[in-house]
C-alpha cells in the first residue's frame, strides 16, 4: 500500500500540471532573460482570454526615483547597525538613563540621527519622540516602562495622506526578561531601523521635489515585549481628529541576511507578507460575508498593497525580486505591521528569504562549534541596501501616486455578461488623477494580469463577465504613476 502511494505521488510530481513561473522572479531577471510581454501571467491566468485592454506591466522607476535609489549607501547602513549594536542591549526594559548602554541611549541616538537629516532638509523633515508608560502586563513587562517611538515625518503636499515605514530598535536574547545581558540585535532589528534612517536621509534632501503624500520614517520600541510601540503609534494615528489617513505601512523586520541555517542564500529575494481577511474588529460581519461570497478574501487592502509593491519594486534599480507570501507572518512569529492592520490600515512585512534561528533571540555564545547570537558579522550590508531600495521604490511611488479610488462597486442588479463598475475619487480628491484604470485577473491568478485605461470617469462598462475574473480599480496620475488597486463590492 505504501509503495503504491509513493508511486502515485511520484507520478503526480512528474506531471506538475499546476506549476508556473516562480512569482518571485517574473519581473527582474539577473540572467538577462527577456521578460515576457505579459509578465504577470502564469498557467493559472490562462482563462478567460483577454479580448480587451492590454497586459498589465510593471511600473519602472522614473529618472528621479532611480537617482534616489542610487543614493542608498551600504556603508551608512553598516555604520548604523554597528552603532546600534554598540549599545550592548536595547531590551525594552533595559536602562534609559545611561548615555552609552541600553534602549534609552539607542533611542536618543536614533532621534539625533533623524534630527541631523532634518537639519539638512530645509524644513521638510520634522522629528518627534513620542511614547507612554506601559504598566506591568503579567508577562513580558515586569515593571512600569517608558515605551518610546522615534518618528521623522517628511511632509507632503496633499492633506491627510500618510505612508509609514518602520523597524524596531529594541532587542532581546534567549531569556525574554533578561534586560541586562547583551542582546546585539544586528539583524533583529537594527537592519530594519537602518532602512528607516537611510531612506529618511535620502528622501528628505532639499534638491528633491516634495512628495504628494507625507512619509513617516519610524523606529519603534517594545516589539519583542508585545508590539507595544507600534500599537501605540497605530492607535495614535487612528484616534487623532481627524483620523490620520495611513494609506500603507511597510514593516522591515529581520532583513539583514539572505542566507539561512542550511547555507542556502537568495541574495536578490525579499519576502513580503500580506494578510488576507482583515481583523474582525476592522470589517463588519456583513462586509466579511459579502467579501467571502464574491471570493474577495485574496483582495484585501494589504494584499493589493503587496501587489503594488511587487509591480514597482522589481527592476534593475533595486536588483531584487519580491516574493509575496499570502499570510500575516511566519508561523509562531509576529510583527509591527499587525497593530496597523488591527487599526484598519493596510500593512505588510518584509523579511529575509532564509532565516538562521541561531542568529535570532539567542545569547551570544559558541556551542558545539556553532556561533550563536544576532551579531553584526552575520549581516550582509549590500543585501540590506537592496532591500532599502525595494522599500524606497515602493514608498516614493506610493507617495507620488494619486491615492486609491473610494467606494468602488460593481453592478449586480441584473444578470449580464457585461460588467459595470463605479467609483468615487480618492480621499485627497481628483486633482492629481489623470485617468482611472481597471485591472483584472483570473480568480486563480496571484497578480493583476490585464488592464484597460477608461479615462477620467467614475463609471465604466466592460465586455467581460464579472463572474470569471477579479476586478480592481486604480487611479493614475497625469505623468503615469499608478496607485493601489481596489476590489469592487457588489451593489444591487
Amino acid at each position: 500500500m505504501w509503495s503504491k502511494l509513493v508511486l502515485v505521488h511520484a507520478a503526480l510530481a512528474a506531471a506538475i500540471p499546476l506549476t508556473s513561473r516562480n512569482p518571485a522572479s517574473i519581473l527582474y531577471d539577473r540572467g538577462n532573460v527577456a521578460v515576457t510581454a505579459a509578465p504577470f501571467t502564469c498557467s493559472a491566468s490562462s482563462w478567460p482570454p483577454n479580448t480587451i485592454g492590454k497586459a498589465n506591466q510593471p511600473q519602472h522607476p522614473s529618472a528621479e526615483l532611480a537617482a534616489i535609489l542610487a543614493h542608498v549607501d551600504p556603508a551608512r547602513i553598516e555604520a548604523t547597525i554597528k552603532k546600534l549594536v554598540s549599545f550592548g542591549t536595547r531590551h525594552t526594559l533595559s536602562t534609559q538613563s545611561s548615555k552609552t548602554r541600553g534602549v534609552g541611549a539607542a533611542r536618543d541616538w536614533i532621534h539625533a540621527e533623524f534630527q541631523r537629516y532634518a537639519n539638512a532638509s530645509d524644513g521638510r523633515l520634522s522629528v518627534q519622540t513620542v511614547g507612554y508608560i506601559q504598566k506591568p502586563d503579567g508577562n513580558r513587562v515586569t515593571f512600569p516602562t517608558l515605551i518610546s517611538d522615534v518618528v521623522a515625518t517628511l511632509k507632503g503636499t496633499d492633506a491627510n495622506r500618510l505612508y509609514v515605514i518602520s523597524g524596531h530598535y529594541d532587542s532581546r536574547n534567549t531569556n525574554i526578561l533578561d534586560y541586562e545581558g547583551d542582546a546585539p540585535g544586528a539583524d533583529d532589528d537594527a537592519s530594519g531601523v537602518a532602512i528607516s534612517l537611510e531612506l529618511a536621509r535620502v528622501m528628505s534632501r532639499p534638491n528633491l521635489p516634495v512628495p504628494k503624500a507625507s512619509i513617516a520614517f519610524v523606529a519603534v520600541a517594545g516589539e519583542e515585549q508585545g508590539l507595544y510601540g507600534s500599537q501605540f503609534l497605530a492607535q495614535t494615528y487612528a484616534n487623532s481628529t481627524p483620523r490620520v489617513n495611513v494609506e500603507g505601512m511597510l514593516n522591515n523586520d529581520i532583513v539583514g541576511s539572505p542566507k539561512g541555517d542550511d547555507g542556502v542564500a537568495d541574495p536578490h529575494v525579499i519576502r513580503l507578507f500580506a494578510q488576507g481577511l482583515p481583523p474582525i474588529n476592522v470589517e463588519s460581519s456583513a462586509t466579511r460575508e459579502t467579501r467571502l461570497s464574491i471570493g474577495g478574501e485574496n483582495d484585501t487592502p494589504a494584499r493589493n498593497l503587496a501587489r503594488f509593491v511587487k509591480e514597482v519594486s522589481e527592476n534593475a534599480a533595486t536588483q531584487m525580486n519580491v516574493s509575496v507570501v499570502y499570510r500575516l507572518d511566519r508561523y509562531l512569529r509576529g510583527g509591527d505591521h499587525r497593530p496597523f492592520l488591527e487599526a484598519g490600515y493596510p500593512a505588510v512585512r518584509f523579511t529575509e528569504p532564509n532565516e538562521n534561528y541561531a542568529h535570532q533571540h539567542q545569547d551570544v555564545r559558541v556551542e558545539d562549534g556553532v556561533q550563536y547570537g544576532d551579531l553584526v558579522e552575520f549581516c550582509d550590508f549590500e543585501y540590506i541596501a537592496r532591500v532599502a531600495r525595494v522599500n524606497g521604490a515602493a514608498l516614493w511611488s506610493l507617495a507620488n501616486s494619486p491615492g486609491a479610488p473610494t467606494n468602488v462597486r460593481v453592478n449586480t442588479t441584473a444578470l449580464s455578461n457585461d460588467s459595470i463598475l463605479y467609483w468615487d475619487p480618492p480621499l485627497a480628491g481628483e486633482e492629481n488623477v489623470g485617468a482611472y484604470e481597471i485591472v483584472w485577473r483570473s480568480t486563480a491568478a496571484p497578480f493583476w494580469t490585464d488592464v484597460v485605461d477608461v479615462g477620467l470617469v467614475n463609471q465604466a462598462t466592460l465586455d467581460l463577465s464579472k463572474d470569471n475574473v477579479v476586478f480592481g480599480v486604480r487611479a493614475r496620475s497625469a505623468d503615469g504613476l499608478r496607485g493601489v488597486a481596489v476590489l469592487p463590492f457588489p451593489v444591487s
